[in-house]
C-alpha cells in the first residue's frame, strides 16, 4: 500500500475519558507502522503533558498546542507564540474580570493565580502529572504558544468581540484555548505536508473536538469519532465507532487502512 500520513488528536480519540488507551489503538497503530504509514499526534496538548504517550506508541512527529508547535522526528519545525503585547492585553482584561491565565510553552504551564477552582477542575481532567507552577510574569520573558482562559461561556463572548488578534475555542465548562488568530491544528499540519511533500488524497485525521473541526475540515480523509458532537461529525468525511468502542480500530478498517 502506498505510504499514508494518519494524525490522531489524543483527548476522547486515542486515550478515553478516563485517559486510557484502548489496547485494539494500541495494536492499529503498531500495524500502521508495521506497514510504512507515517502516524503523527494532533493535540491541543503542550508536548509536556503526552511525552510517555509519544514513548509508548513510538511516535516522534506531532503537531502540538492546536497547530502553534509542530516537530518531526523530535526535531521542530515549526513554532507559532502568541505576540507578547497581545498576552499583555489578555492579562489586563482577564484580570478586570478575575477570569485567571495559565500560560503554556512546550515544557511547562505557568499560572498567573494560585489555586483557583476552575483551574484546578479543568486541568484536573486531563490528568496530566506535571504540577502547574505559579509565575505571573512568565509571560514576560518567555515564549508562549497557547493560553488557557478559565470562564464559563456566558462569558466567553466579550472575549471573541474583544480580540480580533486572538481565537478563542472551548474544550472545558470552565476554560477556553486561546492562540493567535488563524491558529489551528490545520495550520500546523499544513508545515508538516509541506515538509513530508505528502499528497493530500493520502493524509487522513481522527478527531473528536471543536478543536479537531479545521483539521477536519481541510483533510482529504477526516474520521470524526462517535463520541464527537454533531458539529464535530459534520465537519468530517466519515464517522467512527466511540473510542470505548474501538473507533479507532474500526475507523482504519473503514478507511483500507489495516488488513
Amino acid at each position: 500500500m502506498k505510504q499514508k500520513l494518519i494524525f490522531f488528536d489524543i483527548d476522547g480519540t486515542l486515550l478515553d475519558d478516563e485517559k486510557r488507551l484502548p489496547e485494539s489503538t494500541r495494536q492499529a497503530i503498531a500495524e500502521l507502522q508495521a506497514g510504512g504509514h507515517f502516524v503523527a499526534i494532533a493535540t491541543g496538548r503542550a508536548p509536556f503533558a503526552f511525552l510517555p504517550l509519544l514513548d509508548e506508541l513510538n511516535i516522534g512527529t506531532y503537531v502540538s498546542i492546536n497547530g502553534q508547535y509542530v516537530v518531526h522526528n523530535d526535531e521542530t519545525i515549526y513554532k507559532n507564540p502568541l505576540k507578547p503585547d497581545h498576552l499583555a492585553a489578555l492579562e489586563k482584561y482577564a484580570a478586570e474580570r478575575n477570569h485567571p491565565l495559565v500560560h503554556l510553552n512546550h515544557e511547562d504551564w505557568y499560572a498567573n493565580t494560585r489555586n483557583h477552582p476552575h483551574i484546578n477542575e479543568a486541568t484536573g481532567s486531563l490528568k496530566i502529572d506535571q504540577e502547574i507552577k505559579y509565575n505571573p510574569d512568565f509571560y514576560r520573558n518567555s515564549e508562549v504558544y497557547q493560553t488557557l482562559l478559565f470562564c464559563t461561556a456566558d462569558g466567553e463572548t466579550e472575549y471573541d468581540q474583544t480580540f480580533d488578534q486572538l481565537d478563542f475555542v472551548r474544550w472545558h465548562q470552565y476554560s477556553v484555548d486561546v492562540m493567535p488568530a488563524g491558529g489551528s491544528k490545520a495550520a500546523g499540519i499544513s508545515k508538516l505536508v509541506r515538509e513530508l511533500q505528502i499528497p493530500a488524497a493520502d493524509i487522513y485525521a481522527f478527531g473528536d473536538g471543536l478543536n479537531d473541526i479545521p483539521m477536519l475540515k481541510s483533510v482529504q480523509n477526516s474520521i470524526a469519532m462517535g463520541n464527537a458532537a454533531d458539529v464535530v461529525k459534520k465537519a468530517a468525511g466519515s464517522v467512527t465507532k466511540g473510542v470505548h468502542e474501538d473507533g479507532i480500530w474500526h475507523g482504519l478498517k473503514m478507511a483500507g487502512l489495516l488488513k
